[in-house]
């Protein structure tokens, strides 16, 4: 088989479930990935055989993405912000919108550290999952010192994996932040500069909205709340860094954009300040700063 039929072969399996772009972005992405190609020499080869090996490869990752896997488990990595993590089943998958969040808090601190000879902050990021939003601030930080929960063990297992992969240093914790009777003694021995978070979010009721390479595939521990206690999280971390924040502190939230006012509005009664809400690069509500004492 050459790389112009393989290229056939695609759009002739997968043009009934996916868009010409998403067709093609696949195709780019595993020749990328088993044959080590980049676009421009898929271009000027079309006619390189592709061994018996590697199309049984790539017929598997076909038959993968007919029932709609996400590319990013077949491969079994992503990128964000600039770094490759490794991502399964347990894990979700790291979002442009959460790499925005990345680079708001990253300003923030230095904005702060411009006027503030501190800069080994404390940073704490819950629910971590791949690992995503800590590994990127410890490698962005490199004097700070971060920590990281889950409740989730696999998960944890795949953001050590990436920590190292990465080449950072985050400590990670098995923690269930709904149950803080049982906390970490690591936990509760520090204060924070900074604590963020992406928890579950999604409504019950919003599942239609959601495709089916998320739905059927991404864990949904991380991803869904009951329709009736939506802000379930959000309480709970907020109650946290109360009393966990350093003095200036301040907590950053990815928030769902149906629940923009009602979140603020929470926050607003636990008496936070200078919250400030912000659109990602879709335009929808979707991340909080807040501070527990006025502060710039």
């Amino acid at each position: 088989m050459t790389l112009a039929s393989l290229k056939s072969v695609f759009f002739k399996e997968l043009n009934k479930i996916y868009t010409k772009e998403e067709v093609l972005s696949f195709y780019y992405i595993l020749v990328k990935e088993y044959l080590d190609l980049e676009k421009s020499e898929v271009f000027l080869k079309p006619e390189l055989q592709i061994s018996k090996t590697q199309v049984t490869l790539f017929n598997n990752s076909i038959l993968a993405l007919k029932q709609e896997k996400p590319i990013q488990y077949i491969i079994g990595k992503t990128y964000f912000y600039s770094l490759t993590f490794k991502v399964n089943k347990n894990v979700l998958i790291p979002r442009p919108e959460t790499e925005e969040l990345v680079a708001w808090i990253l300003s923030e601190v230095s904005n702060k550290n411009a006027n503030d000879t501190k800069s080994n902050l404390n940073i704490l990021d819950i629910g971590t999952g791949s690992g995503c939003i800590a590994i990127s601030l410890a490698k962005n930080l490199k004097l700070s010192e971060v920590f990281a929960i889950d409740i989730s063990k696999k998960a944890l297992y795949i953001a050590k994996q990436n920590a190292e992969l990465n080449k950072t240093k985050v400590n990670f914790l098995e923690q269930d932040i709904l149950n803080l009777s049982k906390t970490n003694p690591i936990l509760n021995s520090q204060k924070y500069d900074v604590i963020v978070s992406n928890p579950p979010y999604v409504r019950e009721l919003e599942k239609q909205e959601i495709k089916n390479n998320v739905l059927l595939n991404e864990p949904h521990l991380a991803l869904f709340v009951k329709d009736n206690n939506p802000l379930l999280f959000y309480n709970k971390i907020a109650d946290f860094a109360l009393k966990n924040l350093t003095e200036y502190g301040k907590i950053f939230f990815e928030i769902n954009q149906y629940l923009a006012s009602e979140t603020v509005n929470l926050l607003k009664q636990k008496g936070f300040e200078n919250i400030e809400l912000r659109t990602d690069l879709f335009g929808n509500k979707r991340m909080i700063k807040a501070s527990i004492k006025s502060n710039l």
